[in-house]
């Protein structure tokens, strides 16, 4: 049998899209047939339980927190499956907000090899699907909330029949596999969008919201938009979170429903609230098809809800916040978020991205707002070597010191901050998750997610 490592080490021979820029988003490289096919080798494990279904360029992984946080809250034993990881290949696949197994990952493994072997060309996303899939069929879950992998149309996890879809903001984001339009990307997430299916769309630009108006009335999938049928206004924030009111809307005025209220959400930034949004409307969804959902569990499971990494302050002396902004359009966000959260803040900007982003574009946002900037790596192989990084800060018009690693760049930074200062990672998941682990160690301490010793 496999030992763990072995396990992820057999999952990660095959193609890993993760870690490649080379191949383009078309049915010769991503095949649904094929997961289709292994599924029905392993006896349609995605049959056996109802689903969420979540696409998007920004904000999927939230709102996946967000809405198996309520599930659980409301006493559903919730799966929840999302990717890529942060720290632990087991944070993928959850139950109830635990993580599967060691022994788990490397039983489904051994399981799952021989269907594996028997079709050419199953892909690691594919195989970390179908481990999923099998493991919440196997643990009784009773509702899953799945996150699309990468685009949605051809994603491993479009084989799910969910009782309601939802697709979080749209933007220009891996362009060189989904388009290089917004109306090109919208129409590989509105892939998702199943006949008969209610969809809940985050408020969109124009060129994005009209192709999924189109293929919604297409396949007769009732639109739900924030913005239009549900309305959210901000409210009172802080370090530890932020209040915000969301209120239903019925031909264009507010109107009676169980859900409308003030609610607190401990993620920062205001980008969330329009996350916060679309699962609740998913969730309401969910009710009138007859999941019980008390108005409780809702305002219990948001306040519970934990998704590190995202405009998370990692310290508060000294100030150390980190953020997977990843494009432009996220890289704004943040700095928005930033202006509002820590008013008059100087920043001493630690940046890294994969080689594959719009670094230019991200840098454009960032530099504003840093005093110092310090390019590095995360350990990942798709990320931008820093000597690339420092010249793309030169022609954006800035300077920047290179440092070969997160380690060396939390160093550097800790000696450049001076009081009103504080330190920003961002540019990737990865360079979060190394930065994460980095400052767990310099302050002696691990990082709790990242306990890869459970059984």
């Amino acid at each position: 049998m496999f030992t763990y490592e072995e396990a992820l080490d057999y999952i990660y021979s095959f193609t890993d899209y993760e870690k490649t820029t080379s191949y383009r988003y078309a049915p010769k490289f991503f095949d649904l047939a094929r997961m289709e096919r292994l599924l029905a080798s392993l006896d349609n494990p995605h049959r056996r339980f109802p689903s969420v279904h979540i696409a998007g360029t920004k904000g999927k992984g939230s709102t996946a927190a967000m809405t198996a946080s309520v599930l659980q809250a409301a006493g559903y034993r919730t799966g929840l499956y999302t990717s890529p990881h942060l720290h632990t290949f087991r944070e993928r696949i959850q139950t109830e907000g635990r993580k599967i197994t060691r022994k788990e990952v490397v039983e489904l493994v051994e399981e799952v090899r021989p269907a594996i072997e028997r079709i050419p060309g199953v892909t690691t996303f594919e195989a970390i699907t179908a481990i999923g899939f099998l493991h919440f069929a196997r643990t009784g879950v009773e509702i899953a909330v799945i996150e699309v992998g990468l685009g949605g149309r051809l994603d491993a996890t479009n084989v799910v029949h969910p009782e309601v879809s939802i697709i979080t903001s749209l933007s220009l984001d891996h362009t060189y596999l989904l388009g290089d339009t917004l109306a090109a990307i919208a129409f590989e997430k509105a892939g998702i969008i199943k006949p008969g299916v209610p969809v809940i769309s985050a408020p969109q630009r124009a060129e994005a919201i009209n192709v999924l108006k189109t293929i919604s009335r297409e396949r007769n999938a009732p639109l739900i938009e924030i913005g239009r049928d549900w309305d959210y206004q901000a409210g009172a924030a802080n370090w530890d979170g932020q209040h915000f009111t969301l209120q239903k809307i019925t031909d264009g005025h507010s109107t009676s429903n169980e859900l409308s209220g003030e609610y607190w959400l401990p993620l920062l930034g205001r980008h969330q609230l329009e996350n916060a949004s679309s699962a609740i409307a998913a969730l309401d969804v969910l009710r009138q098809s007859g999941f019980e959902i008390p108005t409780t569990a809702i305002h219990q499971g948001m306040y519970d809800v934990q998704w590190p990494g995202r405009l998370e302050i990692v310290s508060r002396d000294p100030l150390l916040v980190v953020d997977c902004a990843h494009n432009p359009y996220s890289s704004q966000a943040l700095r928005r978020a930033l202006a509002e959260w820590f008013p008059g803040e100087q920043w001493v900007l630690i940046f890294g991205a994969s080689a594959d982003k719009d670094i230019a574009g991200m840098l454009q946002e960032l530099l504003p707002i840093s005093t110092y900037t310090i390019v590095t790596r995360s350990d990942h192989p798709r990320s931008a070597t820093p000597i690339t990084l420092a010249d793309t800060v030169a022609s954006v018009g800035g300077g920047a010191e290179v440092t070969v690693n997160v380690k060396r760049a939390l160093q550097r930074g800790l000696t450049m901050i001076e009081p009103g200062s504080g330190l920003l990672a961002t540019g990737s998941i990865f360079l979060v998750a190394d930065m994460r682990e980095e400052w767990a160690s310099h302050i002696g301490d691990s990082i709790p997610e990242n306990d890869d010793n459970d059984d």
